[in-house]
């Protein structure tokens, strides 16, 4: 970013975290999952217009997660000063104002508006709503020790977004799909808040991490097995009657291989070393492919 980007712009760029995709991974992952089971859902199976969709949903995450992480920064940028992680974001550095982040947060808006052309009626009223969950996530940790639970509600909504984009209505799978989104919010953002834990106690920030404490890896046993679990009856739930066998085979493993990741994070996880969680963090990304990539494989069959 900083070696391509003109000078004036790398302000506005970390301020959506350009240079972080990590955030834009967690939030288009759960679009394409929502996609590609209502495709195994649907007789007919995926088609161009899937493939158009899941371009949109990865453009309009981009733009979306700008949004909500310059939302997020105006919201905070008290609290950003007096953490160490935090205190050199634009605002609070005193590299953009708030007034210039706000037309920043309405461009990429409107930018991401345009992806609702996409979508059919129901769907564009789906991602709407969406608006309502990003909103209140950034007080959430003001007032509850689960703010991570407003996370996952904001960051899966895709997971229903994607199935009414291609199914033009929700049923169970989807919302099976968006609980194991959930849950699996839980577990990688209590992973990524144990970094900042020394900060967010004089700050009055709360979070997970700080609830679970030592208890973390317990807790995270449970986030993972539901989110296994809800993603497991999503799947068995979606397949259409007539699905072969090949397909249900490929579907099942992108789960059997999404619970494998997550056994290895918890394998590997200390709370006392910021590397690592920020690392295991990261990983979630490639967790979170395993099924798309096997979902892909078993739709196109």
């Amino acid at each position: 970013m900083d070696r391509f980007s003109p000078g004036w712009s790398r302000p506005f760029l970390r301020l959506s975290r350009i240079d972080r995709p990590i955030g834009t991974w967690l939030l288009l992952i759960p679009c394409w999952w929502g996609l590609l089971l209502a495709g195994l859902a649907d007789p007919g199976g995926v088609s161009l217009q899937d493939g158009l969709l899941a371009i949109g949903f990865a453009v309009g995450a981009l733009l979306m997660r700008g949004a909500g992480c310059t939302w997020n920064d105006i919201s905070d940028r008290h609290l950003d000063a007096q953490v160490a992680r935090t205190r050199t974001r634009p605002i609070p550095a005193g590299d953009v104002s708030v007034t210039r982040a706000v037309v920043w947060m309405g461009a990429q808006t409107l930018a991401a508006a345009t992806i609702l052309l996409l979508f059919n009626p129901f769907a564009r009223w789906l991602c709407l709503a969406a608006l309502i969950p990003a909103a209140v996530y950034p007080f959430a940790k003001r007032f509850t020790w689960w703010p991570q639970v407003f996370l996952g509600i904001a960051f899966n909504w895709g997971a229903l977004l994607g199935w009414a984009a291609h199914a033009g209505s929700l049923s169970t799978p989807p919302a099976l799909l968006y609980g194991a989104g959930i849950c699996w919010t839980l577990f990688y953002d209590t992973i990524y808040a144990h970094q900042d834990r020394s900060d967010d106690v004089p700050a009055g920030n709360r979070s997970t991490a700080l609830l679970f404490g030592r208890r973390t890896k317990t807790w995270l046993v449970g986030f993972g097995t539901a989110t296994v679990g809800l993603m497991a009856l999503a799947v068995t739930q979606a397949l259409s009657p007539e699905a072969d066998t090949a397909t249900r085979i490929l579907a099942t493993f992108g789960v059997a291989g999404f619970a494998v990741h997550l056994g290895r994070q918890l394998w590997r996880l200390d709370i006392d070393s910021p590397e690592v969680c920020l690392r295991l963090f990261q990983s979630n990304r490639n967790a979170g492919l395993i099924p798309v990539g096997l979902f892909v494989a078993a739709a196109v069959l």
